[in-house]
């Protein structure tokens, strides 16, 4: 794997099937991180996939943090076929595809805020039915979806802001096979494809970048999986082939929350023989190799991993 390559890639680089890991570059790997790239491994390695790495840097990014987590990578022994994909430097790709699903009509100009958006969907949530014309609350109420031409304009004259970009979405709900939840339906609303702020939304760079990287299989933590059903029904408006799902129980401390930072000892260069651990918490190991031996995804566990004080 080269680290660092900075030509422009292509399809070509990344012939599938594939699986991937697409971790932030906002701090260290903690066990759980690393957890869930280990599994990632395995599923990808134990069905003759490609393993590829996206560093998603769109958004927040902290100095040192790509360098320390691909360093943490290499020391776990995570391998990695072909070049790293870093957002950031593919932006006029997510420009495409949204521009492909404005020329579509599917699209529309937002200009709430935070706060109008949570009152809206407050309001709605304590209408008859969920809201008129809804069979259920929407995520986000459609308060922008239909607003005349005299109301685009003044809002447009009045906002100290851009508007964000959502997805005029024909569905409420839309469903997928997980492989280890199973039929999972989420619901989908009219999500945000292009921040106010002019960046692009995860749910968009993450659909269109598995499509170019031939990933047809998504592993990530279970806390995603309410995402699958927005990100499988925009594939499938954009034309791609949604991945195969598994969406893994996340490590989590003693009081039941997501691991951090904070819970003392959970990096890889703070906890002896942190992979072993964590295999030892799939009930595989003590080495990648062996556990790729013995992997079965029927056998893994599916309650959270609490992890514990060293």
């Amino acid at each position: 794997m080269n680290p660092s390559p900075r030509e422009p890639l292509s399809r070509s680089d990344f012939p599938g099937p594939a699986g991937r890991f697409a971790p932030s570059p906002t701090g260290d790997f903690h066990l759980g991180n690393l957890r869930t790239a280990a599994l990632a491994w395995l599923f990808a390695r134990s069905t003759g996939r490609a393993f590829y790495l996206r560093v998603e840097d769109l958004d927040r990014v902290r100095a040192g943090s790509e360098a320390s987590q691909l360093a943490d990578l290499a020391t776990a022994g995570i391998t990695f076929d072909g070049p790293v994909l870093r957002q950031s430097e593919h932006t006029p790709r997510y420009a495409e595809a949204l521009h492909t699903l404005e020329s579509q009509g599917l699209t529309y100009e937002c200009f709430c805020s935070r706060r109008e958006i949570a009152e809206a969907v407050a309001q709605a949530a304590s209408a008859p039915n969920g809201g008129p014309g809804t069979d259920s609350v929407r995520l986000y109420p459609g308060t922008c979806r239909d607003l005349s031409d005299d109301e685009l304009a003044r809002k447009r004259a009045e906002s100290s802001r851009e508007p964000a970009i959502r997805l005029r979405a024909g569905v409420s709900e839309y469903a997928v096979e997980d492989l280890l939840a199973g039929l999972h339906v989420s619901p989908v609303d009219d999500f945000v494809l292009r921040r106010n702020d002019g960046a692009f939304a995860y749910n968009l760079v993450s659909v269109v970048d598995d499509d170019f990287m031939s990933v047809d299989q998504v592993v990530r933590g279970d806390d995603l999986l309410d995402s699958a059903g927005r990100q499988a029904y925009l594939a499938s408006l954009l034309g791609f082939q949604a991945p195969v799902y598994a969406h893994v129980p996340l490590a989590l401390n003693a009081e039941g929350r997501r691991l951090a930072k904070r819970d003392g000892p959970v990096t890889l260069a703070e906890v002896p023989n942190a992979m072993r651990v964590i295999l030892g918490s799939l009930g595989l190991g003590p080495t990648l190799e062996d556990a790729l031996r013995q992997f079965d995804p029927a056998r893994l566990p599916r309650e959270p991993w609490v992890v514990r004080p060293q």
